[in-house]
């Protein structure tokens, strides 16, 4: 085999591993528990946040979801869209601090929904629909803890939260941004798919943006080497003349 054509298989495979890799970073980063749209006006009223939670798992289905609302900035007038095959239970809890609205003053509110009944198979995701009243004005952000539960038995924890400046966790909480009342950039656009339904998760799918870039990194990485690749073959017959 000539030393062109060994220089050229070698780069065409160094190439392909690394852009393999990239594309695997990116299926594992798109598959995180989330919550749609991305961020809501504090204080907004009658609205909807769903959450999406994709199989991560190839031989087991999902068959339990718990996601844990705040209390200490409480969602109020929480509401869930029915779903064939799923049971939804919310739990209530007492606030330490009543909220006053226009309404009254609330005592009460939602701390735990939890979907059990159903299954989510291997390369699909299910929309879960939660209608809320209305959100706090007191915090920047709402942190949703989630428990995912697959019929082996595993428990995925969705509990972690990043913190400033670090990496993102390896299992991150579905966070909702709350920004300042009547700023344009809170309205999101809603999830690709249709809520209530299941549909085949793919990276492409999914809508991360981190996804979305490592798969340019990936054919980023394709291009140079293929360029590593050409200025070998140069540098070769070059050194033969």
């Amino acid at each position: 085999m000539s030393t062109t054509r060994l220089t050229l298989r070698r780069a065409a495979t160094v190439t392909a591993l690394t852009a393999a890799s990239v594309l695997v970073a990116a299926g594992a980063a798109a598959a995180h528990v989330t919550v749609h749209p991305e961020s809501y006006a504090k204080g907004a009223t009658d609205g909807l946040l769903t959450f999406r939670v994709p199989n991560e798992e190839d031989t087991a289905a999902t068959t339990k979801v718990q996601v844990y609302l705040p209390t200490d900035h409480p969602v109020l007038g929480v509401l869930v869209t029915p779903h064939d095959g799923w049971t939804a239970k919310v739990t209530t809890t007492k606030l330490k601090t009543p909220v006053k609205t226009d309404d009254g003053t609330i005592t009460e509110a939602a701390s735990e929904i939890t979907w059990t009944g159903g299954k989510i198979g291997a390369g699909q995701f299910e929309d879960f629909d939660v209608a809320f009243g209305q959100l706090p004005e007191d915090t920047d952000q709402l942190t949703f803890k989630t428990l995912q539960t697959y019929s082996d038995g595993k428990v995925v924890r969705w509990i972690e939260q990043a913190q400033s400046g670090d990496d993102e966790p390896e299992n991150p909480a579905p966070t909702l941004k709350l920004t300042a009342a009547g700023d344009q950039a809170a309205a999101s656009s809603a999830p690709a798919a249709t809520t209530g339904t299941k549909a085949t998760a793919t990276a492409a799918d999914s809508g991360d943006s981190t996804a979305r870039g490592l798969g340019v990194a990936g054919l980023v990485v394709g291009v140079l080497g293929l360029a590593a690749a050409a200025f070998a073959v140069v540098r070769t017959r070059g050194a033969r003349s």
